[in-house]
C-alpha cells in the first residue's frame, strides 16, 4: 500500500480520488487551501466521506506555505490536482492563476526534490487550443488561446525542466470537460442543471454545434491511478471519453434525463472559448489500460441525482 499526497484534495476531482485511493488501502494526506472561488461549504461535503476515514488526513494550506517539504516526505505518489481552474476568469484575474497554477507547482515541485515519490499532475485539454486537426494527440502543437491555458502548458514546461534537472518523476495528465457528481458550480453541467431545475433558460456560448469530448470524473480517478501505477516518467496523456458529441446533443441528453423540456438562449462564444475538443485515447489505452467505462447518459444521471441530494441538505440546513 502506498501513501499519497493530493493537493485540491476538497475540489471536484481530488475529493474523489482521496475516496478511491482510500478504498484502495492507500493512505491518504489531502491538502486544499479552500480559496473562496467558490462556496466552502460545498468543499466540505465533498471532502466529508474522506475525512471519516482512518487513514485520511486534511491540511488545510496553500502550496506556498512553509512546511510543504514535509507533508511531501515519506509520499510515495504525489497528485497536484490544486490549480485556479476556469477559461473566462483567466483574463482579468491572471495573478491569482499564476499564484495558483505556476508558483504554486514550482513550490511543490522544489518540495519533490529528492524525496523519489512520484508526481502525477493535471493539465488540461486547454493547452491545445484550436488544433488544426482532429482528434489531437499527445505530439499535437500546443496552442493555448487563453491564459488559463498558457498557465497549464507553463506547468508541463516546469514539470518536464525538474524531471530533467532534479530526476523529479512526473507524469501529466490532459483532462478533457470533466463532469459528473461535485462538478463545480460555476462549470457547465452544473450550471445547465441548476438553470434547468429553477426553470430559467440555459445560456449556450456559440451555437451549440462546439464539440465537447465529455469524461466523466470516475473515469478521470481511474486513469489518475493508473498514472501513478504504470505511466512512463516524463510522458504526458490526454484522458477523454474519445466520443465527443455537440453540445446541443448533450443538452437534449440531460432534458431526457431530468424529464425537462429545455430553454436555450444563444449568446455570443467567449474569449478564450476552444471551438471543438476531441481526444486521441490511444496512448492512454496502451499504456495505462485506460478504457472509459461511464456512459454520458449515466454520467449525467449520476450528476442530477447528487445535485439533489445536495439542494435538500441545503433547504434541510
Amino acid at each position: 500500500m502506498k501513501r499519497a499526497l493530493v493537493t485540491g484534495a476538497a475540489g471536484f476531482i481530488g475529493s474523489h480520488l482521496c475516496e478511491a485511493l482510500l478504498g484502495d488501502g492507500h493512505s491518504v494526506v489531502g491538502m486544499d487551501s479552500f480559496t473562496a472561488h467558490y462556496a466552502r461549504p460545498l468543499k466540505e461535503a465533498n471532502v466529508s466521506a474522506a475525512r471519516g476515514h482512518e487513514r485520511f488526513t486534511l491540511v488545510e494550506a496553500d502550496l506556498c506555505d512553509d512546511g510543504l517539504a514535509e507533508l511531501v516526505a515519506g509520499c510515495d505518489w504525489v497528485f497536484h490536482l490544486a490549480a485556479r481552474p476556469g477559461v473566462r476568469d483567466s483574463w482579468d484575474d491572471f495573478d491569482d492563476y499564476v499564484h495558483s497554477n505556476i508558483v504554486g507547482t514550482k513550490a511543490l515541485l522544489d518540495a519533490c526534490v529528492g524525496q523519489g515519490a512520484r508526481l502525477v499532475y493535471a493539465s488540461s485539454s486547454s493547452v491545445y487550443g484550436n488544433a488544426d486537426r482532429l482528434p489531437v494527440d499527445e505530439t499535437t502543437v500546443l496552442r493555448p488561446i487563453s491564459p488559463y491555458g498558457s498557465s497549464k502548458v507553463m506547468t508541463e514546461a516546469m514539470a518536464g525542466a525538474y524531471a530533467a534537472s532534479s530526476g523529479v518523476e512526473v507524469v501529466g495528465l490532459r483532462y478533457f470537460t470533466v463532469y459528473g457528481p461535485r462538478q463545480r458550480p460555476d462549470m457547465g453541467v452544473s450550471r445547465f442543471i441548476d438553470a434547468a431545475t429553477e426553470g430559467r433558460e440555459i445560456n449556450v456560448y456559440g451555437d451549440g454545434r462546439q464539440l465537447r469530448d465529455f469524461t466523466y470524473v470516475g473515469d478521470i480517478v481511474a486513469a489518475t491511478i493508473a498514472a501513478a501505477e504504470h505511466g512512463t516518467a516524463g510522458g504526458v496523456y490526454n484522458v477523454a471519453s474519445g466520443r465527443p458529441l455537440p453540445l446541443l446533443d448533450v443538452l437534449d441528453t440531460l432534458g431526457d434525463v431530468m424529464g425537462l423540456e429545455l430553454a436555450l438562449r444563444f449568446d455570443e462564444t467567449q474569449r478564450g472559448d476552444v471551438r471543438d475538443t476531441h481526444a486521441s485515447i490511444e496512448r492512454a489505452s496502451a499504456e495505462l489500460g485506460y478504457v472509459p467505462a461511464t456512459e454520458l447518459r449515466e454520467g449525467l444521471a449520476q450528476q442530477v441525482a447528487e445535485a439533489g441530494r445536495r439542494r435538500q441538505a441545503t433547504a434541510a440546513a
